[in-house]
């Protein structure tokens, strides 16, 4: 029998670990690595600083580069930059690292130095951790793209193109968000370290064209060089949620991390001006997403404030949830609302509910408009504004039929364009694009 070929590509992609904690970006790069492995493609997706953490099958490799220990210490202390690499990867053992990972900080102002260092690149403090990174990639892997998951590694980039010479991708995935918060001199350091380094990347990848836009602007570079494939969700589980029966308590929800910069004392201010007016139908909110050390006084004088108001009784809290958690959290709401202070770059909170038929309240900025044109998924609001997001929640509770016609809208459009198949056919000709893929070697040929 003859042997068929097919012609497949070998990627690295290289993912940044949140430290325990489950994320939008690890989410999104381990539901594109498996979506590639799904279409046939040669990929592996190797963890940056820690393991990641994920509530699909996480299909990273075992090893972690620039550990964090690791990369602390080199900064800290010189002797640490000429350790021999055996006792580099004892440090790196990602058991060892989400220990470390539960206490670490991820407070830009503790963090500027290191943040320098890194983009960097070969010239930093953690220059032999690139060094080990660049000689598995060129002697082990040797990949045909190298995708990076963040404009955070852009220090990594010139290293391995020059090595491996290979092209180069690289997502942007909300890192204005971090770089704001940055104290003077580091946040000057970065911004140009970042224009610079971003000549080293062939390609760029932006979940939508607001970010699109404005990182072309942040970066100071052309805008097509970046390229938009929104996200993609794997929806195995994802379903179609029950409406409440008329006269049972509705469910506001809020699925995200719980802190400041999401919004959730927005969506409690609005829910207490709700609560206050006593005409609407009787309503819960409920919250469910990530906790972090550093955020709990946040959330404890919110928990304070829900006890003494109009509230009281009515708040209820999940606690970080799993993916099957998560499902039958979103498919317990009547609807969700994501007041985010800063402006979203990702929104994957969004795509959850509308893949459960959940209608969403969002803020007019950052991606949300254009989530909310494509996919007539819910109602915006005026960014910061309680008053306004109490009206648009008023809206939905007294109106079950539209709450059922935006939430099949959003469901439909999650089905149609933002499926991980999608994402990961969009990001593949994104590689072919940057590797000019036209005969390929016979090294890229695979029996079927």
């Amino acid at each position: 029998m003859a042997r068929l070929y097919r012609i497949l590509m070998r990627i690295a992609y290289l993912t940044a670990g949140a430290g325990g904690m489950y994320c939008g970006s690890c989410l999104h790069d381990n539901t594109l690595a498996a979506a590639l492995l799904k279409l046939g493609e040669d990929v592996i997706l190797a963890p940056i600083y820690t393991p990641i953490r994920t509530d699909e099958d996480d299909v990273s490799a075992g090893r972690v580069f620039f550990g964090g220990i690791n990369a602390y210490l080199q900064q800290k202390y010189p002797l640490f930059r000429r350790l021999p690499r055996w006792l580099d990867r004892w440090l790196d053992h990602p058991a060892l690292l989400r220990m470390a990972s539960n206490g670490a900080s991820v407070d830009p102002a503790e963090l500027g130095a290191l943040t320098v260092s890194m983009l960097r690149g070969e010239h930093g403090h953690q220059r032999k951790e690139l060094e080990i990174l660049v000689d598995w990639l060129c002697e082990d892997v040797k990949p045909e793209v190298v995708h990076l998951s963040n404009a955070m590694m852009l220090g990594l980039a010139r290293e391995i193109r020059d090595r491996c010479r290979v092209p180069i991708v690289c997502t942007l995935s909300g890192e204005d968000i971090f770089i704001e918060k940055l104290k003077a001199p580091y946040y000057e350091q970065v911004r140009a370290l970042l224009r610079e380094r971003a000549a080293d990347v062939d390609a760029f990848i932006a979940l939508n064209n607001y970010y699109a836009d404005f990182m072309a602007e942040y970066l100071d570079v052309p805008r097509e060089r970046i390229h938009v494939v929104p996200h993609g969700l794997d929806l195995a589980g994802h379903g179609t949620r029950e409406p409440h029966p008329p006269g049972q308590l509705q469910r506001i929800g809020y699925l995200a991390r719980i802190c400041y910069d999401k919004g959730l004392h927005l969506l409690v201010e609005a829910c207490e001006q709700l609560a206050a007016r006593g005409e609407l139908p009787a309503f819960e909110l409920h919250a469910a997403g990530y906790l972090g050390k550093g955020d709990r006084k946040y959330f404890e004088e919110l928990e304070a404030r829900v006890a003494k108001g109009p509230l009281a009784g009515r708040f209820h809290y999940h606690g970080e949830v799993d993916r099957q958690a998560k499902i039958a959290f979103l498919q317990s709401l009547d609807l969700m609302a994501l007041p985010t202070v800063y402006r979203e770059s990702k929104g994957i909170p969004v795509l959850e509910a509308w893949a459960n038929a959940v209608p969403v309240v969002l803020p007019n900025h950052g991606a949300f408009p254009q989530m909310i044109e494509d996919s007539r998924g819910g109602l915006l609001h005026e960014a910061l504004d309680p008053g306004d997001l109490a009206d648009k929640l008023a809206t939905l509770l007294n109106d079950a039929d539209l709450v059922n016609s935006l939430g099949r809208s959003g469901q439909n459009a999650v089905r149609s364009r933002y499926q991980a198949a999608a994402m990961a056919e969009c990001t593949r000709e994104v590689y072919r694009l940057v590797a000019k893929e036209v005969a390929p070697p016979l090294s890229a040929m695979r029996a079927v």
